[in-house]
């Protein structure tokens, strides 16, 4: 696997969620490869980057953001661990319905639809999976349900004069991240961090680099990957403690001791998720209850996945590895990584 790209063909793509981390990722990548970028996304960035501003369910914004593009990579997506279904199929069924369909009035040839492995997540270990089917109807949770949903619409797309992948990185970490590793250090420093079944079970994540270059060579190798669904990670499955351990050392807080039976942890979430959802309960700092179900299962079982077919439709392998990850992370936080910093 080389990483190498094809004869260079410079083209107009529009990235929408470029204000995230992960879509900001994909941007400056596009960007440094000679591609010309245009952000549609709800706020300004005033970064000088070329935007339009609207929301994935007003269809004149989003055939504003779609015309003279060449192609799509769609990250925007209501992402959380609770909340209305409503509110989801609003932005990652509707809306992607609705870029769906200008991107195909304003002739855009390729569509890069960004997932989940969660869309084929039943609640069961995945021990070495590949990218089995999205399941809109099984998928645990509101989020991975609407992106299921939205993943099967999209793919459903997919002929020669519309070419549609989906990519699926799991668990994207990095330097700035909010949605993982910020949490994990103020969950940690505030003494609300447990280990679900001491931190055993073996799970596959991206750091951010490798999931944007993932990422961009879909849109590379869309001849090979279109009609396709992949699950991208960094193919370096690791216990969930030593990662959370790791995270937490990087952010300079504690690493983790207190253990709770993940059993216990998937029934209270449950029971915490009604009580959050019916009282209104806000977290001050990420609206969030401490608990879910869906996050209990994450941490205590076993996810991680077979890379073998990503990384040939793709032509591509990870970079950084999971221990430069960290060091990335430490350096950014002021905390220790696995290995002196340089």
């Amino acid at each position: 696997m080389s990483n190498r790209s094809p004869a260079f063909n410079p083209r107009r793509v529009l990235v929408t969620g470029a204000s995230g981390m992960l879509g900001g990722a994909v941007a400056e990548l596009l960007r440094a490869k000679g591609h010309q970028v245009r952000a549609f996304q709800r706020r300004s960035t005033n970064n000088g980057t070329d935007e339009v501003l609207g929301s994935l369910i007003d269809p004149e914004a989003v055939a504003r953001a779609t015309r003279d593009m060449d192609a799509v990579i769609h990250l925007a997506a209501k992402v959380s661990f609770t909340g209305a279904w409503h509110d989801f199929v609003a932005t990652n069924i509707t809306g992607t319905n609705n870029l769906l369909a200008a991107a195909q009035d304003a002739g855009v040839a390729d569509f890069v639809f960004v997932s989940s492995p969660s869309v084929a997540h039943l609640g069961e270990p995945l021990v070495g999976a590949g990218a089995w089917p999205a399941n809109p109807h099984q998928a645990r949770g509101n989020y991975a349900r609407s992106k299921a949903a939205g993943e099967l619409n999209a793919l459903a797309q997919d002929c020669e004069s519309f070419r549609v992948t989906a990519i699926r990185p799991h668990v994207v970490w990095g330097p700035g991240d909010t949605q993982l590793v910020e949490r994990v250090i103020a969950r940690s420093k505030a003494g609300r961090l447990p280990l679900l079944d001491h931190g055993t079970a073996l799970i596959d994540t991206t750091y951010i680099d490798n999931a944007a270059a993932a990422i961009v060579r879909g849109l590379e190798r869309m001849d090979q990957a279109h009609g396709r669904a992949l699950v991208v990670t960094n193919a370096e499955p690791r216990p969930v403690g030593e990662l959370i351990g790791g995270i937490c050392q990087a952010g300079g807080a504690p690493v983790p001791t207190l253990n709770v039976p993940g059993w216990l942890a998937r029934g209270a979430g449950s029971v915490i998720e009604k009580v959050w959802l019916a009282a209104g309960a806000k977290n001050l700092v990420h609206d969030e209850p401490p608990m879910t179900r869906f996050l209990a299962e994450q941490l205590s079982t076993a996810h991680w996945f077979d890379q073998r077919e990503t990384q040939e439709v793709l032509d591509w392998v990870p970079e950084v590895s999971i221990e430069e990850g960290l060091n990335r992370l430490a350096a950014h936080y002021g905390g220790s990584g696995p290995t002196p910093i340089k």
